[in-house]
């Protein structure tokens, strides 16, 4: 029996201002249709709060029918272990990743013209915060670059707090082929690091705004694979993604994006289809418990990896 009814996949944007077409903000969602067949539909947002506001609107309606949800993002949900400590974050109260959602949160708003150009001064400000210098943050156009925000990669030395990248990608990178970029870099070629600054306050709304929602592996993960019992009580299940898991090949009139979200929904139902997705959430991997602890505490780890 399949763990989801719906998947709805999410290619993110930092555009700092409205945009279309490749490189801005594609939806796919894969869902039921009256005769319980799936059917993918896409769509091209030009803003991030219209994209939430959509999200909200589509996933609401599935929940109602009785719909179990997974909604992927392509950006890294977690920062490397020590960030949320670095900050001086209460993690007390709260998980490390819990308190860096937060954080961002407070700290990034998001405007209807889609202005991210405050990322930037942000990301001079928590390095600031982090090490008085430009550190770990990297990478700005020459108008956003200040005294703790450089246009070029610091030392990740072994006597630095944080770490260049989480252990999701130290491991993806070890496969041949694959290359993810590290969450510190904002600019420049290939850089993701905007994504996830801009795209955690989001998913930090859309946590509290749909009902019965958790993020995976923080709060539905143990480094062992998903099952239904995990997934009673639970509506929506938000879960890292690397699209770039499936090779694209768009159809007639796609662009690689609106291809992407539409070949990595239908991956994982075709997983979930064959009981196998659920293995897929597994952050083990064989790793040591306190790996395990690190992953689900802060860094997070990226859905089939």
């Amino acid at each position: 029996m399949a763990l989801f009814d719906a998947y709805i996949m999410v290619d993110w944007s930092a555009a700092a201002k409205p945009a279309l077409g490749p490189n801005s903000i594609w939806i796919g969602a894969l869902t039921k249709d009256a005769r319980l067949k799936l059917q993918f539909k896409s769509e091209n947002i030009d803003t991030r709060l219209k994209a939430r506001a959509y999200l909200e609107d589509i996933i609401g309606k599935l929940t109602k029918r009785g719909d179990k949800v997974l909604l992927g993002f392509d950006f890294s949900l977690g920062y490397p272990a020590g960030t949320a400590k670095a900050l001086g974050l209460d993690i007390v109260k709260q998980a490390p990743w819990a308190a860096m959602h937060a954080h961002l949160a407070t700290r990034y708003k998001d405007k209807p013209d889609n202005n991210s150009r405050p990322r930037f001064a942000i990301a001079a400000g928590l390095n600031y915060t982090i090490s008085k210098g430009p550190y770990p943050f990297w990478g700005a156009p020459p108008t956003d670059r200040a005294t703790t925000l450089a246009a070029t990669k610091p030392d990740y030395t072994a006597d630095k707090p944080l770490a260049e990248f989480r252990l999701a990608e130290q491991h993806l990178r070890s496969i041949p082929g694959a290359s993810p970029k590290s969450c510190w870099q904002l600019y420049g070629a290939g850089s993701v690091g905007s994504q996830s600054l801009t795209g955690i306050p989001h998913v930090h709304a859309l946590r509290q705004s749909l009902h019965n929602t958790r993020i995976w592996p923080f709060e539905l993960g143990e480094g062992g694979p998903l099952t239904a019992e995990m997934l009673e009580g639970v509506d929506v299940l938000i879960a890292e993604i690397y699209p770039s898991l499936v090779k694209p090949q768009p159809e007639k009139g796609e662009v690689p994006d609106e291809a992407q979200v539409r070949q990595i929904a239908r991956h994982y139902a075709d997983l979930d289809e064959k009981n196998r997705l659920g293995a897929a959430f597994s952050t083990g991997k064989s790793r040591p418990e306190v790996e395990i602890a690190q992953i689900t505490g802060e860094e997070g780890w990226i859905l089939g990896v």
